[in-house]
């Protein structure tokens, strides 16, 4: 790997074209060139993660690792692995890598030698990334871990900016919920016109073939797969071409006596509950920050937030100005537009200036 001060000029280098990325994707393409000068391996897996319920979502990065098919296996061993080696273990994990040596001989191993990462910035993982070597090759060293494990957090953060509302709208005739059903083998059986809306505006990556005219990406058979196994969360938002968040969700359902039925999955908008997290993480805000700008959107007053919350105006008002420094912003109608464009919260306006527990009037408002 070279000097230590080399291995240190080398990663400065990496972050700083990384923090020049302008979307994910990108993120991904330039980090992935760099490390391969530092970190010699010969197929790759990168892509962005839920930070709640860490499913893969979309963009999805796939070097050398064959077509949609060996994806589609790759990650069908991820959901059903139960070994420490799972991705949602490590992100559990005080390391953010491992690495390990396949035995099997499953079509989507590159190598025999595969080291994992999380991106993970503070308590939520934003990217996971694979990086496998051929057989023949020395396994990853102690340096190499240690080199992938310095770029967890500062890609992390990077990928928790690009997940900012992008300030568009809804349109009004959005289509309603998709709907596809999966038989107990996991294959797709049906699907509505509107699941085939939602699907057209997934951006492009790793998808898996079906016989209904239609490629679901990975991520959607990723949350199929996930239904399947009791415990497990199987809900994974996605942002589209056109800037938008959408939903999946999926459930598995039971036939008569137990038996194991179909998987539904639903494709919609996101609501206000699916994107709580993800505004709040985008945006470092606290739990009570989020609170307070919920009911900010909602058009409560500085008297009212208290009241609601029992604490004091002035404490309401240090938390929004904390609030206005995060988004950038230096007032509540900027504040309101800049995180709920996407009408995630609606708004209401106030017309009776009702008095606060407090004693705070309405109609005045201050930050």
């Amino acid at each position: 790997m070279g000097s230590p001060s080399g291995v240190r000029r080398r990663r400065t280098d990496m972050l700083a074209v990384a923090e020049r990325a302008e979307h994910a994707e990108e993120l991904f393409a330039v980090t992935s060139a760099r490390l391969r000068r530092v970190v010699t391996f010969d197929a790759a897996v990168w892509s962005a993660t839920d930070p709640e319920t860490g499913l893969v979502t979309a963009p999805m990065r796939v070097e050398n690792l064959g077509g949609g098919e060996h994806c589609a296996a790759y990650w069908e061993s991820e959901v059903l692995d139960e070994g420490p080696f799972a991705f949602r273990d490590l992100a559990r994990a005080e390391a953010a890598v491992a690495s390990r040596r396949h035995r099997g001989h499953r079509p989507w191993q590159a190598g025999n030698e595969e080291l994992r990462a999380v991106l993970r910035a503070g308590r939520r993982t934003w990217g996971v990334v694979s990086l496998f070597r051929d057989r023949g090759r020395a396994p990853f060293g102690p340096g190499e871990l240690e080199f992938v494990a310095g770029l967890s957090a500062p890609l992390a953060a990077r990928l928790r900016s690009f997940a900012r509302p992008a300030g568009v709208r809804q349109a009004p005739d959005a289509p309603g919920p998709g709907l596809v059903l999966f038989d107990g083998s996991g294959r797709a059986t049906s699907v509505n016109e509107e699941a085939r809306h939602h699907l057209a505006r997934f951006p492009t990556g790793p998808s898996a073939d079906t016989e209904l005219g239609v490629r679901l990406p990975i991520w959607v058979v990723t949350a199929a797969l996930q239904a399947r196994v009791p415990g497990r969360t199987a809900r994974v938002r996605v942002r589209t071409i056109d800037g938008h968040w959408l939903v999946c969700h999926a459930s598995a359902m039971s036939g008569p006596g137990g038996a194991a039925g179909p998987t539904v999955l639903v494709i919609e908008p996101a609501a206000a509950s699916d994107m709580a997290v993800i505004v709040a993480e985008a945006y470092e805000l606290s739990p009570r920050e989020l609170e307070i700008t919920q009911l900010i959107a909602l058009g409560l007053t500085t008297g009212e937030i208290a009241g609601r919350l029992f604490i004091s105006p002035h404490t309401v008002r240090d938390h929004v100005k904390a609030v206005f420094a995060k988004v950038r912003v230096s007032s509540r109608g900027e504040l309101v537009a800049r995180l709920f464009a996407e009408n995630f919260w609606p708004r209401r306006v106030r017309t009776d200036p009702t008095p606060s527990r407090t004693g705070g009037q309405g109609g005045r408002r201050r930050p």
